[in-house]
């Protein structure tokens, strides 16, 4: 059993690793942004909350996200282990998000490759405008790095070079498993 989070900048590949490690590992993969795109489509107050502060590109509150990321890891799918994408965000939910967390994964992009690839996108959500990327982008900055100096200290903590092929971050991700 293992509990894997993978953090990066948006377009930096977490979703498409996030996917191939789910398969190779045979546990489940979860991005928070799909949990919440999903709750945006609900015709209720908090739908319409979360929808719009997506489409801003700001993130959900802590206060929010953490209950809702702990209720959602209590389905029994999730109970052998878990690929979380996007979760936690910020040091508070870090340090206030009550799963034990194996490893970390930090896929390392430029600002400029992501922005890249989110231009190629095939499928462009409703939330993927270009002043809401930019947004996130920046929030990532300001709000993710300091948590990426958190797992370091704890020691769960690999960073991968994301600029490479889907291939070879995928396999440089299991040679730092299966050696870590």
């Amino acid at each position: 059993m293992i509990k894997i989070v993978l953090i990066g900048i948006q377009g930096s590949g977490k979703s498409t690793q996030g996917n191939l490690l789910s398969e190779k590992l045979g546990i489940p993969y979860l991005s928070s942004g799909h949990i919440l795109r999903n709750m945006a489509k609900e015709k209720t107050r908090w739908g319409r909350y979360v929808k719009e502060t997506l489409n801003a590109g700001i993130l959900i509150s802590d206060g929010k996200m953490t209950p809702i990321m702990e209720e959602y890891l209590k389905k029994p799918e999730y109970e052998n282990g878990w690929i979380l994408d996007g979760y936690p965000r910020t040091l508070k939910q870090g340090k206030d998000f009550k799963e034990k967390i194996d490893l970390v994964i930090y896929i390392k992009v430029s600002d400029e490759k992501a922005l890249g690839r989110l231009n190629l996108r095939s499928e462009h959500r409703e939330d993927d405008t270009t002043e809401a990327i930019k947004k996130r982008i920046e929030s990532f900055h300001t709000l993710t790095e300091p948590i990426i100096d958190y797992y370091r200290k704890k020691g769960i903590l690999i960073e991968i070079d994301g600029e490479r092929t889907i291939e070879e971050i995928h396999k440089n991700i299991l040679e730092r498993l299966n050696n870590g």
